[in-house]
């Protein structure tokens, strides 16, 4: 074992002075998965659709926007929601939240538009 290294709780080989990008592992896994972190949303009613009760929820990051549109629809009580990010263009339903939160989010949080019928883009 070199100076540079030392063991981990589970005996592997870890460098002394960790990379910034990897202080981001969780080295506790096998995979060395990355820590999964918490998005809050914001929901904000638009056009005739009904203002939610509970407005803002946290969400796993891992999550794909697919998981919001459920939560709406279920909130709602209607199969059909349109969603939109920044006002104007819908997310794919694959896309991770965490991409969609680093590249839109404000203030800390990601803000989700949603109607009954279509409103933008």
């Amino acid at each position: 074992m070199s100076e540079q290294q030392k063991p981990d709780s589970k005996g592997a080989l870890l460098p002394e002075a960790l990379p910034f990008f990897w202080a981001a592992l969780d080295f506790t896994s096998t995979t060395q998965r990355l820590v999964v972190r918490a998005v809050v949303i914001l929901f904000k009613q638009t056009g005739d659709a009904p203002i939610l009760k509970q407005n803002k929820v946290k969400v796993d990051g891992q999550e794909k926007f697919a998981k919001l549109v459920e939560f709406l629809r279920k909130k709602l009580g209607r199969e059909q929601v349109f969603v939109y990010l920044k006002e104007a263009f819908s997310p794919s339903l694959d896309e991770r939240i965490s991409v969609l939160f680093d590249a839109f989010g404000v203030d800390g949080r990601l803000v989700v538009n949603y109607a009954l019928t279509p409103a933008w883009g």
